[in-house]
């Protein structure tokens, strides 16, 4: 990913796995491709874990964001990941899920939405689900009626048993995503480094 400059943005705020991580599961995930060539893969060099989706962003509400971002990642610690497990959203799309410190991922998420909501940037008001997108299904693939398969049901299975090498998240990126003719392309507009102390925790007993 690389530093751009703009007035308006299509942004999102995102973890990025290192290169091991992703060799990992590139080597997986390639022993499913061949297997189910007919889906739309994501290319390894764009995965990532989003935070939050921000949509269009003009500059004031960006230097806006870009501070409250910076003080979210003040606060929170980085957390320890891993990319395990498939599944799929319905039967349009593939994904690899997150082991670790879920707890603390999903409170960095939660402070990325907050510091969007104080820009008055709007966000999606569901649940939040750590992943990395893997592949896509095409309408032709998808399930239609009470007794047809999801072309994702099987990659999802296969993946299922995945776990990968863990890994620490150390930066918060805020990136844009440019949409032309093919798969969008994503560049750093800036990046922070998780720098909170981790919570204590009590002992077992």
């Amino acid at each position: 990913m690389t530093a751009v400059e703009a007035d308006s943005m299509r942004l999102f705020v995102a973890l990025v796995p290192p290169p091991e991580a992703v060799s990992e599961l590139r080597a997986a995930v390639d022993m499913v491709r061949v297997r189910h060539p007919g889906l739309r893969w994501t290319a390894p060099d764009s995965w990532h874990v989003t935070l939050a989706f921000l949509g269009t962003v003009d500059a004031a509400t960006r230097t806006c964001l870009e501070d409250r971002l910076a003080r979210v990642a003040s606060r929170h610690p980085p957390p320890v990941l891993a990319l395990a497990g498939g599944g799929r959203f319905g039967d349009s799309t593939l994904w690899v899920g997150l082991a670790g410190d879920r707890r603390e991922l999903s409170a960095l998420a939660n402070g990325v939405r907050r510091a969007a909501g104080k820009c008055r940037i709007p966000v999606e008001d569901r649940p939040w689900h750590g992943h990395v997108t893997l592949a896509r299904a095409g309408r032709r693939g998808r399930g239609h009626g009470s007794g047809a398969e999801s072309a994702l049901a099987g990659p999802s299975a296969e993946l299922a048993a995945h776990r990968g090498t863990a890994w620490t998240a150390e930066q918060m990126h805020l990136v844009r995503s440019v949409i032309g003719e093919g798969p969008p392309h994503y560049h750093d507009v800036a990046a922070w480094t998780l720098a909170g102390r981790p919570a204590a925790r009590l002992p077992k007993h």
